[in-house]
């Protein structure tokens, strides 16, 4: 009967170790559009320029997004959704294995998901569950 509790015990804390933790400052690295994919192909100036535009449009700040224990969290800038029923920088999230949901503050229902690519210690990559062209990549950061 010991053998068997420690076991248990033993496996348990070993599933522990191997699942990350979305807990922690995350900061913005890299993130693809719909626009850009639509455009595809199409390599002429006029074209690059503009992606290249609205590239730059998201300021020299950086932008950093903090996911808290108590399924809390607050971006530095508009990260997430601009959405206007989601209009403030704090929020709600709930994170599994495989998804990322950002909650209605009142109502505690999901306003925007996203399907979690890849979590390590040291990036974090999601799109978004309705525009799968919509893709975030983010670092850790201390």
């Amino acid at each position: 009967m010991k053998t068997l509790v420690f076991s248990a015990a033993l496996l348990f804390s070993t599933a522990l170790c191997f699942s990350q933790s979305i807990v922690g400052r995350w900061q913005l690295v890299k993130q693809s559009s719909c626009v850009e994919d639509e455009i595809g192909d199409e390599k002429d100036s006029d074209t690059q320029a503009l992606v290249e535009d609205m590239k730059g449009m998201s300021g020299a700040s950086p932008q950093v997004i903090e996911f808290r224990d108590n399924h809390t969290g607050q971006e530095s800038t508009k990260i997430i959704s601009k959405k206007k029923s989601y209009n403030s920088k704090s929020f709600l999230y709930r994170y599994d294995d495989s998804g990322l949901y950002f909650l209605d503050k009142k109502s505690r229902t999901i306003i925007e998901g996203f399907t979690v690519e890849k979590l390590d210690g040291d990036s974090l990559i999601i799109s978004n569950t309705q525009r799968v062209c919509e893709t975030k990549v983010f670092t850790r950061i201390k």
